[in-house]
């Protein structure tokens, strides 16, 4: 009785031992020499596609794993990458060896790393990989140029070449970024079309790719492939219902001829790039030495830009906007030099596109405010306290939110933001939801205006100027210049101007110089004001500073006055504003 009382127990306790073994969240199998599965769990079957909740995965490897542990007669732990069908499935398994009633078997136990192993890869790609183009990263190619300088293999060539695609801000901006990253994907199909397994296309920032083409033979035969990757890139890219146009400048940098490592040949064909982009865009340039001098002086200046900002040698000098009828002045526009090592004063074409570049045109757009607010009473004793004053504020500025709003702070902490006017080029307004909607709503409420400078000859049309929201509208002056004798610039001037009265926009001529230019909109034009060497060269804080307070009448008259002295000097300044 006692007998079958044991009995009874340990055929219940092995049944119970059964279903823990089977219910084991981890996969457990054994299997004998032969590689016959003896014991396998649900949890192993599911792994394993047995239980048909899956198509079978591959076994072979498996297989081979085991064996290798059964003749070694020592644990092995593996990582398996299971793939049935589409999918896969990683398992990290620990395979032991051991000898049990006189037989040879193998006790495997498996654990399911498959989320681990695709947050592990996503973390690769995204380490390695553009996500947005699926190429490689920089570090990538980087790595892949080392290794060729190390092999140094006998006389072998290779070739970096720096991409940068052509006005993409503009792009961005018209279109939309959604537009932008889907130019970006089409683009690197593009320049990856034609390219061998020992080349490489990696995408290192927004709009810039490096092309690393390994080996090669001849500069010409790098020439010849960019000429017809560039051509491909003349056909337009149709994307969401658009047609878009897009060019690229590249240069480019070989190996040993321009540098005997990554970076001095990446910085070649940076430099290289950047000469192509001041002389046209759209093509291709090699690195030579002459380039080379040209970098430095571009390091020379830039290093003078800093120290400048840094020691706030910027001055401001000011040009007045006159009723071109009374002569009375309507206000200001504040220009911004720069004062040189040596005192020289320096016109800003020399440094406003670098600054610009550099990320270093906001802090000198709140020098030019700072300089303005200390100068206030010397401004109002010449120029009359009702005259507005403006300021120029970059395209690339005005599509930047966080400094819109900090220079609006700074407008308002002046007591008097009522009294300036931003001026923008057209391409500020070529995003206009974006700063019609978000930004000058925050200038309206203080009272500020808006102008837009040069018009005619940036990116908007007639049709354009009656979607943007906008107080004064400043005629190019290309447009001025001998009016009297061009029909064709008098007809699109009398365009804008009856589209800029019809839209309650104040309209001011640019760049007046002579008295005939004068003459003909007095005669012919509905126009009241104008700016220009004509009635005022810009006049500068010391030479304020040196008057005499002056009656308003006298102010009217000093501040508008034709300075025949100056006109000859409006084309060797040419630029002078910015």
């Amino acid at each position: 009785m006692n007998d079958n009382r044991y009995s009874g127990a340990s055929e219940a306790e092995l049944g119970f031992l059964k279903e823990i073994v089977r219910m084991l969240p981890a996969g457990l199998t054994v299997q004998d020499a032969h590689g016959e599965l003896l014991l396998v769990n649900d949890a192993a079957a599911a792994q394993l596609g047995m239980d048909g909740s899956r198509p079978s995965p591959d076994l072979a490897p498996r297989r081979e794993a085991c064996r290798k542990a059964l003749s070694a007669g020592q644990p092995v732990v593996t990582e398996e990458a299971l793939h049935g069908g589409t999918a896969r499935q990683v398992l990290l398994t620990t395979h032991r060896p051991v000898r049990l009633a006189g037989r040879e078997l193998l006790i495997s136990a498996s654990s399911d790393i498959t989320e681990q192993k695709n947050f592990e890869d996503q973390l690769f790609r995204s380490a390695y990989f553009d996500e947005l183009t699926g190429l490689p990263s920089r570090r990538v190619i980087e790595h892949r140029a080392n290794s060729l300088l190390a092999e140094k293999r006998g006389g072998e060539r290779f070739a970096l070449a720096f991409l940068d695609v052509d006005n993409f801000k503009h792009i961005n901006d018209y279109y939309g970024h959604a537009v932008g990253d889907a130019l970006l994907v089409e683009l690197s199909k593009r320049l990856g079309r034609d390219l061998r397994d020992s080349d490489m296309l990696s995408r290192i920032s927004g709009d810039e790719f490096l092309l690393l083409l390994s080996p090669i033979q001849s500069q010409d035969e790098v020439a010849e492939f960019m000429q017809s990757t560039l051509e491909r890139l003349t056909a337009p890219f149709f994307i969401d219902n658009s047609e878009v146009f897009a060019s690229t400048s590249v240069g480019i940098s070989l190996y040993p001829d321009h540098g005997s490592s990554f970076e001095t040949l990446r910085q070649n064909a940076d430099v290289a790039m950047y000469r192509i982009k001041n002389g046209g865009k759209g093509s291709a340039a090699f690195f030579d030495s002459s380039m080379e001098r040209e970098a430095q002086a571009r390091m020379k200046v830039e290093q003078s830009l800093r120290l400048a900002i840094l020691e706030k040698r910027f001055c401001c000098a000011f040009q007045s906007k006159v009723d071109i009828r009374t002569h009375a002045v309507k206000g200001i526009e504040a220009l911004v030099r720069l004062r040189d090592d040596e005192g020289v004063i320096q016109a800003p074409g020399s440094f406003i596109n670098l600054a610009s570049e550099l990320g270093l045109i906001d802090e000198l757009t709140h020098l030019v405010l700072a300089e303005i607010v200390k100068s206030i009473d010397l401004i109002n004793e010449t120029f009359g306290a009702e005259a507005t004053i403006s300021i120029n504020v970059a395209a690339k500025q005005a599509s930047n939110s966080e400094f819109m709003r900090s220079f609006a702070r700074a407008l308002e902490e002046t007591g008097f933001p009522n009294r300036f006017m931003i001026e923008l080029t057209e391409d500020a307004f070529v995003a206009q939801n974006h700063f019609q909607d978000e930004i000058l709503p925050t200038f309206r409420k203080l009272g500020v205006g808006i102008s837009i400078d040069d018009f005619g000859t940036g990116y908007s049309s007639l049709s354009a100027l009656a979607d943007i929201t906008a107080d004064e509208i400043k005629i190019d002056r290309s447009f001025i210049t001998d009016i009297h004798k061009r029909p064709r610039s008098q007809g699109i001037l009398r365009a804008i101007e009856s589209l800029s009265e019809a839209l309650g926009m104040t309209v001011i001529a640019e760049g007046l110089e002579s008295y005939e230019e004068l003459a003909y909109l007095q005669a012919a034009t509905k126009i009241r004001y104008a700016q220009g060497y004509y009635f005022s060269r810009p006049i500068f804080l010391e030479e304020l500073k040196l008057a005499t307070p002056l009656s308003s009448e006298a102010r009217a008259s000093v501040a508008s006055r034709p300075h025949q002295q100056n006109r000859q000097g409006y084309s060797r300044a040419s630029g002078y504003r910015r």
